[in-house]
């Protein structure tokens, strides 16, 4: 018997008799169905289009107007309020309009008013809108990797009472108009009907009654815009500030 074992041991390990397999046990794998992504701003959109928003600026003779949308939304498509504010007033003569990301509009305006007390106090003059633009320009530029997610829009009168319109990308290019600037959500749209209702040479109450109708057409194309708006009328001898009424859908 031994001798047997031994022989049977000995063909084993020289493959001509093939050894037991082993029993190996069974694994049963589950597959649970995966949950739906939240939507992130990749899904949404840009993160210029988070909130939404609408600005125009526009140049008349010796007077200027910026207006703006009063709608904030988040996640683009929830409406939360309708009376944001997007225009700030930074000098008598002198406005910015912030479209963009709520969160960097709010600081943005902070750093805007502290910086032009700063010059008043240090220079003893105001601020003249080139000047404002310049400013801006600069303290985009100067967070360009990571960036402000916002558009500005410089509207205001020069020692001379000529009108002073300029634009920004979040990076701190600046781009002069003498006709009208635009910005936010609605700017394709408000390109279109501004170069059809605008023409040289308007009063303040053309302005006005321009700048309002290119801004409700405007946004009625658009549902990251809307719900009202407010409208800036600057001359050499006051502000007028005028609310608009606008579609609530």
């Amino acid at each position: 018997p031994v001798s047997a074992i031994l022989a049977q041991a000995i063909l084993a390990e020289t493959g001509a008799i093939a050894a037991p397999l082993r029993s190996t046990p069974r694994v049963c794998v589950t597959r649970r169905p995966r949950r739906p992504a939240s939507p992130s701003v990749s899904t949404m959109g840009g993160i210029m289009e988070y909130n939404g928003g609408a600005i125009v600026a526009m140049a008349g003779e010796n007077c200027v107007a910026i207006a703006a949308d009063t709608r904030h939304g988040v996640r683009q498509l929830m409406t939360v309020g309708c009376n944001r504010q997007k225009i700030f007033q930074l000098t008598d003569q002198t406005f910015v309009g912030l479209a963009g990301l709520a969160t960097d509009v709010q600081t943005m305006s902070q750093l805007l008013e502290f910086r032009t007390k700063l010059y008043s106090l240090r220079e003893e003059r105001k601020m003249q809108p080139h000047i404002v633009g310049n400013m801006l320009s600069s303290m985009l530029y100067e967070k360009r990797f990571g960036p402000w997610f916002t558009e500005p829009v410089v509207a205001g009168l020069d020692k001379e009472n000529k009108p002073f319109l300029c634009g920004f990308d979040f990076i701190g290019c600046l781009s002069k108009a003498d006709d009208f600037v635009v910005s936010g959500t609605t700017a394709d749209q408000l390109f279109g009907v501004c170069e059809s209702f605008w023409r040289p040479g308007m009063n303040k109450d053309e302005l006005f009654e321009t700048i309002s109708q290119c801004l409700l057409s405007a946004v009625d194309r658009d549902c990251l815009a809307g719900w009202g708006g407010v409208v800036h009328v600057i001359t050499p001898d006051e502000v007028i500030t005028k609310t608009l009424k606008g579609r609530m859908d």
